[in-house]
């Protein structure tokens, strides 16, 4: 016989609403249930048509991401089937179009929101060019990571682009540069990678785009590979760090006075205010200049020539064993 629920909202029974929601979170799931439904108008805007990939966690388990929906999914969730090449199987991903989805997600322990770049009515073009700044292990690695995002705000003014940028919720940054339907998918990820080496060549003490990582040396790396099918956690998705922070919209203005902790589950709605501050700082979907693209062109994808040269040295490596 089920548990009597907690509570039920939307027709979602919830439940266990007071147990921790992970070690270290600093909230409960009732934390996350209450936040998540405090901001359900804003973040749907981000999850809509989208196929989605969640992050879970269950006591005392380590978390998992979940991509194809569980058997037990009611049947009033919406999904869409994608064939993922890499697993040669049919994938059912969830769509999170309505605050009911949303509660459902929450109560299962869905932390985390990773949408496509992708609308599932539209296979063939993606809506944004995303740079993710990843810093170095170390302190003020979020301070060098607002760096780069300077460095990426110039680089896209050059272009006559713009972007607007959010806390990744951990320790880097994402900057999102809204794009219009005329942009090809390999022309969005070729606009990506020439973004990422114009920043790098403004300050290259700062960023890199180096894939490998050491081959960083102790600098942000301005990642490009963001594209196609890739997903990209939404605007204002907790995260499963320490305290249970989120992926918070920041004003260029306010990017380097804040750090992703000033920003939880218990702390982002009241600083939101009525606001949906990431539809407001969005730019509209624009065209990409041609000299852009014709950069992004001739610069090879970073995880094929990663691959190729993590193969290149571990057989210079046996090699050299060998001759030792």
């Amino acid at each position: 016989m089920a548990s009597k629920p907690d509570e039920t909202r939307d027709g979602v029974d919830l439940t266990n609403l007071d147990q921790p929601l992970f070690d270290g979170a600093d909230a409960t799931k009732r934390d996350l249930v209450d936040y998540l439904d405090a901001v359900h108008e804003r973040i749907l805007l981000e999850l809509r048509e989208r196929p989605l990939s969640v992050i879970r966690i269950r006591p005392g388990q380590p978390k998992f991401m979940q991509k194809n929906v569980p058997k037990y999914t009611p049947d009033w969730v919406k999904t869409v089937p994608v064939w993922a090449e890499a697993s040669k199987r049919e994938v059912s991903y969830a769509l999170c179009d309505d605050r009911r989805t949303l509660l459902w997600f929450a109560n299962q322990r869905a932390v985390e929101y990773h949408p496509t770049l992708m609308r599932a009515d539209h296979w063939d073009r993606i809506t944004h060019l995303v740079l993710d700044l990843d810093p170095p292990e170390g302190d003020e690695t979020f301070a060098k990571a607002v760096q780069a995002a300077f460095l990426v705000r110039q680089a896209l003014a050059d272009a006559g682009l713009s972007g607007a940028v959010k806390t990744s919720g951990a320790k880097g940054v994402h900057v999102f540069v809204p794009i219009d339907e005329s942009v090809s998918i390999e022309d969005a990820a070729a606009a990506t990678r020439a973004i990422a080496a114009r920043a790098e060549r403004i300050d290259p003490d700062v960023a890199t785009t180096a894939y490998i990582k050491e081959d960083r040396g102790g600098k942000v790396f301005v990642d490009s590979t963001r594209s196609g099918g890739a997903t990209v956690v939404a605007a204002y998705s907790p995260r499963v760090r320490p305290g249970t922070p989120v992926s918070f919209p920041v004003g260029w203005d306010d990017l380097d006075r804040v750090t992703p902790r000033d920003f939880t589950v218990r702390t982002a709605v009241e600083q939101l205010g009525d606001a949906d501050r990431w539809a407001d700082q969005l730019p509209a979907p624009q065209s990409l200049p041609e000299d852009l693209l014709e950069e992004g062109r001739a610069i090879p994808i970073a995880r094929v020539i990663a691959m190729h040269e993590g193969k290149r040295r571990k057989r210079a490596k046996e090699k050299a064993e060998k001759e030792d």
